[in-house]
């Protein structure tokens, strides 16, 4: 076990094996790029214990959110804020956008950057871009669940719907209430995953039992 009196290469091997030890270095060893850097690239959340100066350096900030895209809570609030910088980070890992400025979480190249990545970024988005139908056809696309996080009213719009059964079925969930009793939105729904009919209307669940009780029943009487 390291503490503040362990030399660099005790701490350097230490942080190698575990990132979180950087927490029992010295002030001037969390201060040490070296010593920071490998900690962060074992564990992105050893960028908490780095020294104010670190916590603004875009390397290895960018080296702890290649980690966790979570570790970027602990980035100073000039990089959490430029716009290139969380760009980058995006790409590297989409939960990142989270911990964006609230202007960036508006910034739709930023947004879509993350969701290129995974499209239940579209929970970070600000709500103004999850009522942006381009940006939510991407999202669905992606990830049919993201459609949790779209507006009400691309919620209940079609071809996004269909969109997100598509990739999903269980995203029928989240359509609105109109369109879990659409007959084509909830077919496409149950193809993907049939457990999906549990989130259609009434009257097409038993529709379309009945349909598969008529058809076991034909390939009965077929056999």
């Amino acid at each position: 076990m390291i503490d503040e009196n362990s030399a660099k290469e005790e701490v350097l091997e230490a942080v190698q094996q575990d990132g979180h030890a950087l927490e029992y270095a010295s002030d001037e060893l969390k201060d040490d790029r070296e010593v920071v850097l490998e900690a962060v690239k074992q564990n992105g959340y050893a960028l908490r214990d780095a020294s104010k100066e670190l916590r603004a350096d875009k390397e290895i900030v960018l080296a702890a959110v290649q980690q966790d895209g979570d570790a970027l809570q602990y980035a100073s609030d000039e990089l959490r804020g430029d716009r290139d910088f969380i760009l980058k980070a995006v790409r590297q890992d989409w939960k990142s956008l989270y911990w964006a400025s609230q202007e960036l979480k508006n910034d739709r190249e930023v947004v879509l950057a993350a969701i290129m990545h995974d499209g239940q970024a579209l929970r970070y988005a600000s709500y103004e871009l999850r009522g942006d139908r381009e940006v939510v056809l991407v999202a669905v696309k992606k990830h049919g669940i993201a459609l949790r996080y779209a507006s009400a009213e691309l919620r209940g719009d079609r071809e996004v719907v269909l969109e997100a059964v598509m990739q999903g079925g269980w995203a029928l969930g989240y359509a609105s209430e109109e369109l879990r009793g659409d007959r084509k939105v909830v077919l496409a729904a149950v193809r993907q995953d049939g457990d999906a009919l549990r989130w259609a209307s009434g009257e097409l669940q038993s529709e379309i039992v009945q349909c598969w009780a008529d058809a076991i029943e034909q390939e009965t009487k077929n056999d």
